[in-house]
């Protein structure tokens, strides 16, 4: 994989968990895909610690603007810009990264495969250019809902929507040993995808293919879907409930995250109108994960 040789970095932190993800939700509404890397980690005491890597060096006002906007005067002033070189920031964010444990599965780094019990699975997972290292509540969210269903089920046919970095597809891969199809909109996410499969030993049974919502033709080759994974957000999720349904087997279980709990109703909703019912809503450090299932 390409990497920019060096990037620029913000580091800033909020004492409040609500106005850090309102920081980070208009940083990220204000660039281009490619444009900044953003990420948030909980520290001690209910401080959050932002970072933002910039592709290219930022105008630096206009960052502490937006930051003002959403967190105040102090927490602007105490911008921190430096430049660092991009696979440095890489590796120290992964360092930084503990195992995620959600049921059976652990989500980890290279340097903690030595870790993982031997009664679990392991999804390595190494910080890449796409959403999605475990450390999300979202993915988290799906990850205990998947393990939940799987104790008492195993489906035939698993389809993982928006796949990112590919953890839910190796996860569900791994815990069934059967073909998972994944897909994502966007080529990078697909290419690393496919490496996380080949690097967790799942490349045989993993399928990426790059597909803007149900257009490809795989989904109907290797539908219907008994299970779907769409760790994605709320406007696309609302969007595709009618082709995500009519990909689905009778009874067909669907997993969906990337909401906040305010639109969990409206995406229940737009489920509910094409057949699916709500079974669990799964609510993990401000983000919403539900499970729902087809009638018939």
């Amino acid at each position: 994989m390409t990497l920019t040789p060096a990037t620029t970095r913000a580091s800033f932190a909020i004492g409040s968990e609500q106005t850090a993800k309102r920081v980070v939700d208009l940083l990220t509404e204000s660039f281009f895909e490619g444009q900044a890397a953003i990420a948030a980690f909980e520290g001690a005491g209910g401080r959050w610690d932002i970072t933002v890597h910039f592709a290219e060096p930022p105008d630096q006002a206009s960052i502490r603007e937006l930051v003002r906007l959403a967190a105040g005067d102090e927490v602007a002033g105490d911008i921190a810009f430096d430049t660092v070189e991009a696979k440095d920031w890489v590796k120290a964010t992964l360092e930084e990264l503990v195992p995620v444990r959600a049921g059976r599965f652990i989500v980890h780094g290279h340097h903690d495969r030595a870790k993982v019990p031997a009664n679990k699975l392991g999804i390595e997972i190494e910080a890449a250019l796409a959403f999605g290292t475990g450390h999300h509540g979202t993915t988290r969210g799906c990850l205990l809902l998947l393990d939940e269903v799987l104790k008492a089920w195993r489906p035939r046919r698993v389809l993982d929507l928006g796949t990112g970095t590919g953890v839910l597809a190796i996860a569900a891969a791994k815990a069934l040993q059967i073909n998972v199809l994944a897909s994502d909109i966007d080529p990078l996410s697909v290419r690393v995808a496919a490496e996380n499969a080949r690097l967790n030993g799942s490349g045989d049974l993993v399928e990426t293919i790059r597909a803007t919502g149900f257009s490809a033709p795989q989904f109907a080759q290797r539908g219907p879907f008994d299970l779907v994974l769409a760790n994605i957000l709320a406007n696309p999720l609302r969007q595709m409930a009618t082709p995500m349904a009519r990909h689905l087997a009778p009874s067909a279980l669907v997993i969906l995250s990337g909401l906040l709990p305010p639109q969990a109703s409206g995406v229940v909703a737009a489920y509910r109108a094409r057949g699916l019912v709500l079974v669990r809503q799964l609510n993990i450090e401000g983000w919403s994960s539900l499970l729902m299932r087809k009638a018939g």
